[in-house]
This record gives structure tokens, sequence and C-alpha cells, in this order.
């Protein structure tokens, strides 16, 4: 990121000396007459617009990077994230960089709003699932302190490093109903839609056998 942060500096600098150099030479082709400066005014012009067209794509391409954060982490985005986002102290990038975070923000406002309308006013959250799911519970492993976590039917699971608490699922043939079961492991099997965010965020960590 700094690398990329000196390039964009870099070339930010150099659109200002041509600018200013252009406009010195206007000038004093316009108060003297001086034809001959008209092709190297030519030349730095189309320079400027090349650098504004990479620019503009080293933009766009960031801001992409940027929406795809919302997916990858949710709404909340991790510390070191922000912290990376927010390290330059240059005054102009610093402007660059709040540009980003507000972007960010109106992004996940936009996507909540949209999510919200889905499924006749129920909602539907679409950041789940990116990836077509082979069964409803998978199985993770608890990698840090998290703290209590609730499941749909109010089943309560305290997540802490190593923890020894698996959740299954069956069903009771007699009364047709889904019957949760607690028992000792030292892994979890949780429904996929609930902690997809935590294995983002590394909290959890999918266990594939």
């Amino acid at each position: 990121m700094q690398k990329h942060e000196d390039g964009l500096r870099q070339v930010l600098q150099e659109m200002e000396a041509l600018y200013d150099q252009n406009q010195a030479d206007v000038n004093e082709a316009k108060s003297e007459g001086r034809a001959e400066l008209i092709p190297s005014i030519k030349v730095r012009h189309c320079c400027l617009l090349r650098d504004q067209r990479c620019v503009t794509a080293y933009l766009y391409d960031r801001l992409l990077r940027i929406r795809a954060l919302r997916w990858e982490y949710g709404s909340v985005l991790p510390a070191n994230v922000r912290f990376h986002m927010c390290a330059e102290e240059n005054f102009r990038m610093t402007i660059v960089v709040l540009s980003q975070l507000q972007w960010f923000s109106q992004y996940k406002k936009s996507l909540a709003s949209f999510m919200r309308s889905l499924g006749g006013g129920e909602g539907l959250d679409i950041t789940q699932d990116m990836k077509p799911p082979k069964s409803l519970y998978i199985e993770v492993r608890c990698l840090k302190d998290h703290g209590e976590f609730e499941i749909d039917d109010g089943t309560v699971i305290l997540l802490k490093k190593n923890s020894q608490v698996v959740l299954g699922v069956a069903w009771d043939i007699l009364s047709c109903v889904c019957v949760m079961s607690v028992s000792l492991c030292p892994q979890h099997f949780l429904p996929r839609w609930k902690c997809e965010q935590l294995i983002r965020q590394g909290v959890l960590e999918h266990v594939v056998s």
C-alpha cells in the first residue's frame, strides 16, 4: 500500500509541475506571441491527460478493493485494515483516504438498505453463502476468545479459544422435530450462515475433514 501511495504522490507532483509550466508558457505565448511554445504546451497537456487517466483507473481499482472488504469482513473493518488505510500523514493523501472511508461507509449503508428491502420486506443477507454450501452445518474450531454466541433456536455457546463444545443437529423421528444436542469435542458444528463472518474475521476456522 505504501508503495502505491508513493507512486500516486509522484504522479500528482508531476501533474502539478506540468500544469504550472504550461500555465507559464501559455501566458508567455499570449503576451509575447511566441508560437514556438505551442508544441511543448500540447505535449505537456497530453501528458497531463494520460496521468489523469492513470490516477482515475488506480482510484477506481482501489474503490473496488474497498467494496470487496465489505463482503469479506462485514460492516466493521478490522482495526489493522483501518490502520493501514489511515496511516498516511500527507495532507493531500489524507483527503483521498478520508474520501475512501466515507465511500466505504456510504456503500455499506446502501447495501444494508438494499438487503432490508429483499424478501418482501423481511430482509435477506446476500453476503452469506458466497459459494454454494455443501451442507447447512460445518465443523469449525475456535481460534480466539469471542464470548457468547447465540444460534436461531436460542442455544448460547461460549466461544473460547480451544473450547470443547459441539453443537449437533438431529431429527426426532417420532415427533418429527429438530433436536439440538451438546457434547464435548475440540470443534464446533455450527450453522454455516451464522459463522461465516466469524471465519472471515479469524475468530473461527473451518475444519475440512
